[in-house]
């Protein structure tokens, strides 16, 4: 994940971009009016919606987004464009049409339930001059997009004529061109690099009714030849992304729970973007999009997704290598931070670990079940030599972190250069802090930071001395 964590793609956006407004509140009386509930609201909240749920996914996940469209000149259209400012999108591309609504949507909530929602929008097709305004715009900085989205939501700002003239200009330049696509005519998208429709969506665009693999590859080879695509894809949801390029191909999903399906198609076209943008191959594309369509669903409402976030939900699903288990004090302490938002229980012990064995692996085990996530500290290579003699360790540093890292026990390795992790301690003050059965009547470093202290028994005749004793003894 090192190069998506680096990479910083400039996206353009263009579509239809909206505010999600929400009125939080109680509801306990029935109005003496009118036999309907009375919400006592206590709180606002406002959010980008539409499109520019698309903008907030991908800054989320790094990337530099420019965004287009069309909003009215009115008091939602300055208080979206305040919005975008705040994230730190530039939206000098967008157009203000005049007597347009910009839509916004607000919906009440009490006890968790949404009672009601209300609109206000304009529906229809933005007027020629605004197609002009924007293909005029985007035509001389085109060339410095890595990739361009076209987000509708069928709000009328992508027009038939405004898609095909993104399409030819990106073309020219050799940008390509991802539509997210709304309705059942695609044809307005033709010669985009890639679709992503739904499964719903697909069905109704191709007439095929999907529901094996026979059936997905008609669905597929007829979206590609009759919008001219490079790339043909559905979304699939519990059963991910099938894709068909030279061949029909599909990703699984890896969703582990599923609490809410908002906002996870702007998710993965985001993802998808921000993959292709950085020259991933499709397949690459396609599993890193399904992480972090992964990671959205187990959050409540339109939600985003982060570089680290995927990063840690393909470790827990013990899918990566064992590199991205291994994390410098910044990153842990971000990692912790994380973890305990989410209200994970965090366990840390520590060692050297010299040569892995039985006795290290069943100790780890027991370290595991004490909570959630288990961080392991481990001493250096300069840390081992002075605790243990100038012929130690056996194993590198580097080494023994990876060994550590590919044990399903072991959430993250934190590699330390003290002789003792008072300081990895301090910083990560885990609820559970575990050393070995020798310490019983022992002080134990770190203790006043730990929520609480655990002693587990090592295993009779497992030790990395006694290993190293019988390699000696196999010798001579």
């Amino acid at each position: 994940m090192q190069i998506f964590k680096e990479a910083k793609p400039k996206i353009l956006v263009i579509g239809d971009l909206m505010i999600d407004h929400y009125l939080w509140g109680s509801c306990e009386r029935i109005s003496p009016e009118a036999p309907v509930q009375v919400v006592d609201i206590n709180k606002e909240t406002t959010v980008l919606g539409g499109a520019g749920n698309v903008v907030n996914n991908l800054t989320a996940l790094g990337a530099e987004v420019s965004v287009s469209g069309v909003i009215g000149d009115d008091e939602n259209g300055k208080e979206l464009i305040s919005m975008l400012e705040a994230i730190g999108v530039e939206s000098e591309k967008l157009i203000f049409q005049k007597g347009r609504k910009t839509s916004k949507k607000s919906r009440v909530i009490a006890v968790s339930q949404q009672i009601l929602r209300y609109d206000k929008e304009s529906k229809e097709d933005i007027a020629a001059t605004s197609v002009e305004q924007i293909l005029a715009k985007i035509q001389y900085d085109i060339v410095g997009y890595d990739t361009i989205i076209l987000s509708d939501y069928g709000k009328g700002v992508l027009t038939e004529t405004l898609c095909q003239g993104v399409i030819t200009l990106a073309h020219q330049k050799g940008v390509k061109v991802l539509v997210d696509p709304k309705g059942s005519d695609f044809s307005k998208y033709r010669g985009a690099y890639l679709l992503t429709p739904n499964k719903k969506e697909a069905i109704l665009a191709t007439g095929i009714d999907i529901k094996d693999d026979v059936s997905l590859k008609a669905a597929l080879l007829k979206l590609k030849n009759e919008c001219n695509l490079d790339i043909s894809l559905i979304t699939l949801s519990e059963d991910g992304i099938g894709i068909y390029d030279s061949e029909v191909k599909t990703f699984p999903t890896v969703a582990k729970e599923v609490f809410d399906v908002t906002g996870a198609g702007d998710t993965v076209i985001a993802s998808i973007a921000f993959a292709l943008s950085i020259d991933k191959a499709i397949d690459e594309v396609a599993k890193f999009a399904n992480l972090a369509a992964g990671v959205v669903v187990g959050k409540i409402g339109s939600a985003t997704v982060t570089i680290d976030e995927i990063e840690e939900y393909e470790a827990s699903l013990h899918k990566s290598t064992s590199d991205a288990h291994i994390k410098s004090f910044e990153d842990i302490n971000a990692v912790v931070s994380r973890c305990r938002a989410k209200g994970k229980k965090v366990v840390f012990t520590n060692g050297c670990f010299d040569i892995l064995h039985v006795g290290h692996v069943k100790y780890l085990q027991i370290a595991k079940s004490f909570g959630d996530i288990l961080i392991v500290g481990l001493n250096s290579d300069a840390s081992v030599s002075r605790l243990k003699g100038p012929s130690r360790p056996v194993n590198m540093a580097e080494d023994r972190a990876y060994l550590l890292a590919a044990l399903e026990a072991v959430d993250f390795v934190v590699p330390f250069e003290e002789d003792t992790p008072y300081e990895l301690i301090k910083m990560i003050q885990p609820d559970v802090l575990v050393k070995g059965g020798d310490y019983e009547g022992k002080e134990v470093v770190g203790t006043e930071f730990a929520g609480e202290l655990k002693l587990v028994d090592f295993v009779d005749g497992k030790s990395t001395t006694k290993t190293i004793e019988k390699i000696q003894g196999q010798k001579c």
